[in-house]
């Protein structure tokens, strides 16, 4: 059974939200500031934390700053602030997904349950594998070599470091700016026409219908995730 660990200094929603996901199953913790928070994530190791960003001790995104000295769980980050901005210092810093308040229950409950299958069940060395396969396509990071339906595919090499980015962040969301500046460097954290340029060449690539991508997934104005 999943645990989840709800972060939010609003009693009322807080409840809620424990209402809600142990209908659904999940076992539930609670924290109302971001010491308790990452106390809780030691101690009880969640599967995914719902974590607000307005909290009375520290602002959530230090929290998930913190978070991600030492741990990988998953963080959808549930937040009233709407700018797209505070969305991409949330991402930046480590969040996986973000919706903001008000929310359907239903548009939560989803958002969680795909955080959670995008994630293995332990921490492993799931995340560092340097060979993806899917029905489509292999890749292997290591050897630089990648093949669609048995045949060899010739990768330019920003091509293959923006793939090896996102296959390594794979199930969370990069922003569009840590992949410009990890790819082209740090002056060119605004050029998002390159990232559109370059992964369309990745989808004719590799997708089997790039106008529908499977594997390679756009966040219109926030940025890319790989999904195996």
């Amino acid at each position: 059974m999943p645990r989840v660990l709800v972060v939010d200094d609003e009693p009322q929603l807080a409840r809620l939200l424990m209402i809600n996901l142990k209908a659904r199953k999940y076992d539930v913790d609670c924290a109302q500031d971001g010491g308790t928070a990452l106390e809780a994530v030691a101690a009880c190791r969640p599967d995914v934390v719902l974590l607000d960003l307005g909290l009375p001790d520290m602002d959530g995104i230090e929290v998930i700053k913190q978070l991600r000295g030492w741990s990988k769980v998953p963080v959808l980050v549930v937040s009233a602030r709407h700018g797209s901005e505070e969305k991409i210092q949330a991402l930046d810093a480590g969040a996986d997904d973000y919706i903001t308040k008000p929310f359907s229950m239903d548009e939560l409950m989803a958002r969680l349950g795909a955080v959670i299958r995008r994630t293995p069940t332990h921490e492993s060395a799931a995340a560092d594998e340097a060979v993806v396969e899917t029905e489509e396509f292999t890749v292997d990071l290591l050897a630089k070599k990648a093949r669609r339906r048995g045949k060899s595919i010739r990768l330019t090499p920003t091509e293959w470091h923006l793939l090896e980015v996102l296959i390594r962040n794979r199930g969370r969301l990069v922003s569009q700016r840590r992949l410009l500046q990890e790819v082209w460097g740090s002056s060119y954290g605004t050029q998002t026409n390159y990232l559109r340029v370059y992964m369309a060449h990745l989808r004719r690539k590799l997708e089997a219908d790039p106008s529908h991508p499977r594997h390679l997934i756009t966040a219109p104005g926030m940025g890319y995730r790989f999904d195996v």
